[in-house]
């Protein structure tokens, strides 16, 4: 069985010290989850006073992006050993932002997603269409290209331990939902084609989360499919009480 993930992205929020008290407020509401893995994704400068605060807790820490190399004069990035060694154990990848505003590639995706996993992160890649690309008729080929990109070189064993995120461009931060359906009709797209790709039984164990203005009203009609592994929550998981409720209605 996939085991239901729910990752709270905080995007460019939170001091340091706004972090802290935040990531405290989420291990109260929190305390225990079962059945369930939880993760928050602060910004780059906050990791390390989140990851004290997670320290001893069942929520995970996560990056919100990494660079593909080691090291090297990369002014300005964060290499996967860099977050390791902050207690990261996940990243997010290719997100529709970066793609958006800061040129990310497939290729880009693709060596983050290699480097992430070299170093025993493991990486939530993003897909997803724009909206004139859904009103075209063209999601399932956009995504499907993008999941081919990312996953291109990558072993069975690889992507099995990988997690991937089906984000519709036009649902980010509009306040706008895919409805259940038609979220759970892009995931099942997404499954059918990493089983062309290391077939059905690698297929089967990835987990794929929706994102996409995901708040406690929608998170449980969504997380009531099959299809759906869980949640990359923006907004909503800038408040603790409301993260708390998606990750309980992916619980119940």
């Amino acid at each position: 069985m996939r085991i239901p993930l729910i990752a709270g992205n905080w995007k460019m929020y939170k001091t340091p010290s706004e972090a802290v008290v935040l990531a405290e407020e989420v291990v109260k509401e929190l305390a225990n989850p079962d059945g369930i893995d939880v993760v928050i994704c602060p910004p780059f400068t906050a990791l390390a006073a989140v990851a004290q605060v997670l320290w001893g807790s069942r929520i995970g820490l996560g990056a919100q992006d990494l660079h593909w190399a080691k090291e090297g004069p990369y002014t300005g990035e964060v290499s996967a050993e860099m977050l390791r060694d902050l207690g990261c154990r996940y990243v997010i990848v290719g997100h529709s932002e970066r793609r958006q505003y800061f040129g990310e590639t497939d290729e880009n995706v693709n060596k983050k997603s290699l480097a992430a996993l070299g170093s025993g992160l493991t990486p939530i890649i993003c897909v997803g269409e724009t909206l004139s690309e859904r009103e075209t008729g063209r999601a399932y080929h956009v995504v499907e290209a993008q999941v081919k990109g990312a996953l291109s070189g990558l072993a069975p064993g690889q992507v099995r331990a990988l997690t991937l995120a089906y984000e519709p461009v036009w649902a980010i931060g509009t306040g706008r939902t895919a409805t259940p359906e038609q979220a759970e009709e892009m995931h099942a797209h997404v499954r059918k084609t990493i089983a062309g790709l290391f077939g059905a039984d690698v297929a089967r164990g990835v987990r794929i989360l929706y994102g996409g203005s995901v708040k406690p009203e929608n998170a449980g009609e969504l997380l009531q499919r099959s299809e759906i592994d869980g949640a990359l929550v923006g907004g909503a998981s800038l408040q603790a009480d409301s993260f708390a409720l998606i990750v309980k209605a992916a619980m119940s």
